[in-house]
């Protein structure tokens, strides 16, 4: 594993990140002027979606949203692929700037069936930017996006680490992407050798659903040749199922409705 890998993942868990866990919502500053104008001619986020960080989808029914960050290398995106096309599932997938400049090819063949969100350009703390880098890291990514996909990418933004504060999300907001982060992480990045078993990935889904359950996980090896949420999908998806979820595209909501 390279040593940028190893301080991403040990910056994740010195956040503690859990299931449900991250920022409590973070109210809009109604006297904040607007930092930049917003993703080019693209659909808006509805305003139900903007002010805070979305960690359950706005609705009682009982569907399910899977999404990907994929930061890293390309393993097991062919895999993730077949099984949602098998299964005809959509998903969500965050690439940062990064990946899409590494990965072209890789990024078109999920653009031609799934959603791009936006991971930033190359997965720095948020926090530690001021508005006007902020503004560079998701405008350089949506850049690279676009580029590389030859897609129109959606509004919106997952931040590097889930770590998010008021300004953040008020400075993403303002650029024109609603903040949608998860209710559960499988951790399946951290993979056997952290600690994190396929048994461990499915369960950290499955102990999140419940109405408008958002589902993170990643793309991408961590150095010992097994992708665990690539394996871990099929369960997660059979368990989801049985139980009665609709798995849904992350699309549904650009509407207010």
């Amino acid at each position: 594993m390279d040593v940028g890998r190893r301080t991403a993942m040990a910056g994740l868990l010195a956040l503690g990140l859990t299931p449900c866990g991250g920022a409590a919502a973070a109210p809009r500053r109604a006297d904040r002027p607007p930092a930049a104008s917003g993703p080019k001619d693209g659909p808006r986020p509805p305003a139900s979606l903007l002010g805070t960080e979305i960690r359950r989808l706005p609705t009682s029914r009982n569907v399910i949203a899977l999404t990907f960050n994929a930061a890293w290398d390309e393993s097991g995106i062919d895999t993730v692929l077949a099984e949602l096309r098998r299964r005809k599932l959509p998903a969500t997938f965050f690439p940062t700037g990064q990946f899409a400049e590494a990965h072209p090819a890789a990024l078109r063949t999920i653009a031609a069936a799934h959603g791009l969100g936006n991971h930033s350009y190359s997965h720095p703390y948020f926090d530690d930017l001021d508005t006007e880098e902020r503004a560079e890291e998701v405008r350089r990514a949506d850049a690279a996006i676009r580029t590389a996909s030859g897609a129109e990418p959606l509004p919106f933004f997952r931040f590097p680490y889930s770590a998010a504060s008021d300004d953040s999300i008020a400075d993403v907001n303002d650029l024109g992407y609603a903040v949608i982060e998860f209710s559960a992480d499988t951790n399946g990045y951290l993979g056997p050798d952290g600690g994190v078993t396929v048994d461990v990935a499915v369960r950290r889904a499955v102990d999140a659903f419940g109405p408008g359950a958002i589902i993170q996980m990643h793309v991408g090896g961590n150095g010992d040749g097994i992708v665990t949420d690539a394996e871990a999908l099929p369960r997660i998806i059979d368990a989801a199922l049985t139980a009665g979820y609709e798995i849904i595209d992350l699309r549904r909501f650009l509407t207010a409705g």
